[in-house]
């Protein structure tokens, strides 16, 4: 077979080779070269330039976090003898039992007292919270010695808390935080304040700085801490100052939960860093805050422990709380399965029925101490006797 002939390659014609490789043009081919070479000599800049500046922010963010995760997680007070006492829970599946301390430390101190003690259960799947104070005063046994329950944060710490609570409540706590006076402002001022009914004015110069007329308003942090440290004006004492304690927190976890601005959360992250101390970490409080997101804070179950104090209460000359242990026992029954807790606002053993957060902004401290006060779950029962009535 004959081999086909190799084509020659078309040459342009001689006028054509004169008019591509004239001077001109190729002064014209030089100058796009040199603008490709530009271009991409640009793009390297502003791609190393973008790089470096997300490596920066990278960097930034990842030291910032690592700041953060240390201070909450402080380990000098989420130690391993604490870990060892809590018990797992998934906290945005599974019901949990958290200790929340208010207390009167200040960054750096080493010693301070628990002023505040709730008992947390939180069922993220329902949305539900219940809300118990416990007294700081009230007896305890602890190491085979008689003691306020509040020392024995003084003899072992967060650990001693966690003991001493699940002894006297008959439960397991799941996680702790702890936060002091400052930070508890600091933190309310950070989500820019809450709206808050003060069902008692507070007006005592010889302990607190600040005056607080009744009626509903918006507090700052300052406003909002006094009047959860107010008791030596009212009748039940501290009994109302408990009260006060879980309304704000009611208002702070509305505000946190339902109308947080999006732009306040580093400064809110920052003012949780310096001041809260908890066993959870960043995600777990994210993924905490984004189950509960939605609640009815005023649904939030309110009670604190049956107790009560007074002539009788003295032991080797100080004043102490003592606890009605059988209805402690069937209250926390009742804490546990996530129904109505049915326990007191004030001193004494409690009723048939409960109250909410929403309850505490309903009622005066006078209401309380002298059983007038009135309750949603009260109102209700109140209308089903009616109906049963007039059938």
């Amino acid at each position: 077979m004959r081999k086909k002939p190799v084509q020659s390659a078309r040459r342009p014609s001689t006028g054509a080779a004169s008019r591509i490789y004239s001077r001109e043009n190729v002064s014209r081919y030089s100058e796009r070269a040199r603008k490709r070479r530009r271009g991409r000599t640009i793009r390297r800049v502003i791609l190393v330039t973008v790089l470096s500046l997300l490596a920066c922010v990278g960097t930034a963010a990842g030291l910032w976090l690592n700041r953060v995760v240390s201070s909450i997680n402080n380990g000098e007070i989420i130690t391993d003898n604490l870990l060892a006492t809590l018990v797992d829970s998934n906290v945005t599946q599974d019901p949990f039992y958290m200790l929340l301390l208010g207390t009167d430390g200040r960054p750096g101190e080493e010693a301070y007292r628990a002023d505040s003690i709730i008992l947390a259960r939180i069922d993220p799947t329902e949305k539900q919270v219940t809300l118990i104070s416990i007294p700081r005063d009230t007896k305890i046994e602890y190491n085979g010695s008689t003691m306020k329950i509040n020392a024995a944060h003084s003899y072992d710490g967060a650990e001693g808390m966690v003991k001493a609570v699940n002894e006297l409540c008959g439960v397991e706590i799941a996680h702790y935080a702890e936060i002091n006076f400052e930070g508890m402002q600091q933190l309310i001022d950070a989500v820019g304040g809450i709206d808050i009914n003060a069902t008692d004015g507070v007006d005592d110069p010889d302990h607190l700085d600040i005056t607080i007329e009744p009626g509903w308003q918006h507090m700052d942090g300052a406003t909002a801490l006094t009047y959860a440290r107010a008791r030596y004006q009212y009748t039940d004492g501290d009994y109302t100052r408990m009260r006060h304690q879980r309304q704000v927190l009611s208002a702070l976890a509305n505000k946190i939960l339902n109308e947080l601005d999006v732009t306040n959360v580093v400064s809110i992250v920052d003012s949780l860093s310096g001041m809260v101390v908890t066993d959870l970490g960043v995600q777990d409080i994210v993924s905490l805050v984004n189950a509960m997101r939605g609640m009815n804070t005023d649904e939030i179950w309110s009670a604190n422990l049956p107790s009560w104090a007074g002539e009788d209460t003295y032991i080797d000359g100080q004043s102490y709380v003592f606890v009605y242990e059988d209805d402690l026992e069937e209250m926390m029954a009742r804490v546990d399965a996530g129904e109505d807790p049915q326990g007191p606002q004030t001193m004494g053993t409690g009723g048939d029925s409960g109250a909410t957060t929403g309850d505490l902004a309903n009622n005066t401290s006078e209401d309380w101490a002298y059983g007038i006060a009135t309750t949603g779950s009260s109102s209700s029962s109140s209308d089903e006797e009616d109906a049963s009535a007039s059938e």
